[in-house]
């Protein structure tokens, strides 16, 4: 995949989480901010590990020395792992930024739970 269409999938992120988060008060929209676009990176990057991870496999193989062979978890797991913390804990921040009325509608709820346009 190109860099290029990775920064324009992120900048769709990023766009369709300002959409959500359009009418939250000016002063929390600052901070909010970094936290859409580390959001839109984590979601994307995500995606791309998940495709990853499907595709390779949960474990690779290693060579440690001439004949010593064995298997691992891969190195995208663990960065998927540690990732996936990270992205929650954005999307939790997030969410406690936003006014209650909107915690409670339809788009924000989906993007929480998982769910993707």
């Amino acid at each position: 995949m190109k860099k290029s269409d990775k920064h324009k999938r992120i900048s769709a992120e990023i766009k369709r989480l300002n959409s959500i988060f359009e009418n939250i008060d000016e002063s929390k929209l600052k901070i909010a901010k970094s936290l859409i676009e580390n959001a839109a990176f984590m979601t994307v990057t995500l995606e791309d590990l998940q495709e990853t991870i499907n595709k390779d496999g949960v474990v690779s193989e290693y060579q440690n020395g001439e004949n010593q062979w064995g298997t691992k978890k891969s190195p995208e797991v663990e960065i998927y792992n540690t990732m996936i913390k990270n992205h929650s804990s954005i999307i939790k921040q997030l969410t406690e930024l936003a006014p209650e009325d909107m915690i409670e509608t339809d788009e924000l709820l989906n993007y929480i739970n998982g769910a993707r346009k």
